[in-house]
């Protein structure tokens, strides 16, 4: 295993990335960070927008394990190239509802057990909708009307949607002015195109797997830099895979020539 050859306690950028792993210096993640504590606070609805690769899901999962437990209910949605009433459905599977077949009692029910879960049990609920982008356009046009509760005088759970740019965009059409003026945070996350701050990023990363020194030299890092395009995703396949490589060839040090193979193999995948 290349670990054990170049001293590393775990594997770097992982995609589970969380807590110390995790790089949390950066502006976006602290905007975020704020944005979602005043969510937690106040429920609403947030909207957080990246490109692929950037890191959105990672950085919000990491949020939501640090909430206190059993007060906060985290549930978390992807699959939304469903229509409107099969994401309620979900949702109500998710919440230890039945769920109706018809979409004027699934709401009720829903509704329902959200009151109780408020009122009874005193549980906070936080719903992740990823991939939001794909969701339909009839879910978008109605779910203001679902966050209607009590002649809409309570807000009573706390929604983020995840998704691309686009889902930005697509919210910001006037067919959604209900749903957009319940937008109570906005979040970009961009990646990290300034070499100062994905020089941070890369160290915080090769140090939270447990390197103890320079293990990838510096103009190999450049190369790393314009290869990744400043994505996370990218850079922590194309370090994963340049270790491999180097181990292969016996390295204990990853130079130019490694680095090379290693950014035009992730390309020819």
């Amino acid at each position: 295993m290349y670990r054990q050859r170049f001293g590393l306690s775990g594997h770097p950028f992982p995609k589970n990335a969380q807590g110390k792993t995790l790089f949390t210096e950066f502006d976006g993640y602290k905007k975020l960070a704020r944005a979602f504590q005043l969510l937690t606070d106040e429920p609403g609805v947030g909207l957080l927008t990246a490109e692929p690769g950037v890191g959105k899901t990672a950085s919000i999962r990491n949020l939501c394990h640090s909430l206190p437990q059993p007060q906060y209910r985290v549930i978390y949605l992807c699959d939304t190239a469903i229509s409107q009433s099969d994401l309620y459905r979900s949702l109500a599977m998710e919440l230890g509802v039945r769920p109706a077949h018809r979409r004027a009692a699934l709401w009720r029910d829903l509704k329902a057990r959200i009151l109780q879960l408020v009122d009874d049990k005193n549980e906070h609920l936080v719903v992740i909708i990823d991939e939001a982008q794909n969701l339909s356009d009839a879910f978008f046009a109605d779910f203001a009307a679902f966050l209607n509760f009590a002649f809409d005088s309570r807000d009573l759970f706390t929604t983020w949607l995840v998704g691309q740019p686009r889902l930005r965009a697509r919210l910001g059409l006037q067919h959604y002015a209900a749903l957009q003026t319940r937008l109570a945070a906005k979040v970009h996350l961009e990646a990290f195109t300034k070499r100062d701050l994905f020089q941070a990023f890369f160290a915080h990363g090769i140090a939270a797997a447990g390197a103890k020194g320079t293990i990838i030299a510096d103009s190999a890092r450049d190369l790393l830099f314009r290869g990744s395009r400043g994505l996370p995703r990218e850079v922590g396949k194309i370090v994963r895979r340049a270790l491999r490589l180097a181990h292969e060839k016996a390295q204990s040090f990853v130079d130019d020539p490694v680095m090379e193979a290693a950014i035009a193999e992730e390309a020819d995948l």
